[in-house]
């Protein structure tokens, strides 16, 4: 009879189970985010957690191969890019819903040595020559063809007259947190990664910064994927939330909103 009443009480338990409206797994979401927004939104996803009870995936790659990871049906709730072409890109691939996409966050672009080089106080500007700085030495990036800090490069140092006699000594890296690496293990001389990449590695210090008006304004849009969980939503109005921005800030992102809250 107890063993009656003990097989009862599991149905019981595992018809609840499958009844329960949304058991803690059901509550994740997947976040395909540029590699530089590591530190900062690992940060904040770990505060929303906290928040709301919902687990965060975060994968984090150039923004041009998670493009086409979600092109090619990786599933994903968010696309955060380091730059508006390839936020584009995915809208025009018909895989973003672009009535959530936000204009969210400004950066800039610097040029780092390793942390016990002798360079320091680099002038960008006319006549910088970026070839004779480095020597014999490379200079770590993003690939400039299309990793979006690698564009940004290219176009600076297009400007400032600098790219033919500097790019054949370039190393073209699959993302800037590969770059940053480059350059903190004293693989490459000099690098051009983004100003909050510098700052989160001690392996690295920064030696000069480009002006703003020598390359295309640095935006991160984000938005939400077309096939977006529901809880999307409130995941998205956190990110322009007050909690955030302090976030965002403390890492060195420009916060290009007013925030919600």
């Amino acid at each position: 009879m107890s063993r009656l009443a003990g097989l009862f009480t599991a149905f019981v338990i595992l018809l609840g189970a499958l009844h329960s409206p949304a058991s803690a797994e059901d509550k994740t979401l997947t976040i395909f985010a540029a590699a530089s927004m590591k530190n900062a939104l690992d940060d904040i996803d770990a505060a929303y957690t906290a928040k709301s009870g919902v687990k965060i995936t975060a994968s984090y790659a150039a923004s041009s191969a998670l493009a086409k990871q979600i092109e090619q049906g990786a599933p994903a709730d968010v696309f955060v890019s380091a730059d508006t072409d390839w936020m584009d890109y995915a809208i025009k691939q018909k895989n973003i819903n672009e009535q959530t996409r936000v204009n969210l966050l400004g950066n800039s672009i610097v040029l780092i040595a390793p942390k016990d080089s002798k360079l320091d106080n680099v002038n960008i500007g006319p006549g910088f020559d970026l070839a004779k700085l480095a020597g014999d030495g490379r200079i770590a990036t993003g690939d400039v063809k299309a990793v979006p800090v690698g564009k940004y490069a290219r176009a600076a140092l297009e400007k400032l007259g600098a790219w033919q006699a500097a790019e054949p000594k370039f190393a073209m890296a699959e993302s800037v947190r590969a770059a940053l690496t480059l350059v903190a293990r004293g693989e490459a001389v000099l690098g051009i990664v983004y100003s909050t990449d510098a700052k989160v590695e001690p392996g690295v210090k920064i030696v000069g910064t480009f002006p703003a008006d020598t390359h295309p304004a640095i935006i991160y849009p984000v938005a939400a994927t077309t096939t977006a969980k529901p809880e999307t939503a409130e995941y998205l109005a956190f990110l322009r939330s007050s909690t955030a921005k302090t976030i965002l800030e403390k890492y060195g992102f420009k916060f290009l909103i007013s925030p919600t809250t």
